[in-house]
């Protein structure tokens, strides 16, 4: 869990556009984004396994 202070920083509008930081909408967390879904790798995880995610499907081969 990302820390409160932390993702309020995010939210304000940066000085510079290259200062902007993307983070999890559901939970924070700032690495191991995915800019498609606006979710961390984990989060991503957790709500395509629960089918929450539409048209995304667990490999298998």
């Amino acid at each position: 869990m990302a820390r409160t202070a932390m993702i309020v920083k995010a939210e304000r509008k940066p000085k510079f556009m290259t200062r902007k930081k993307n983070r999890c909408k559901q939970c924070g967390r700032a690495r191991g984004f995915l800019r498609k879904f606006q979710l961390c790798r984990i989060c991503f995880r957790h709500l395509s396994l629960g089918g929450y995610i539409p048209g995304v499907t667990k490999a298998s081969w």
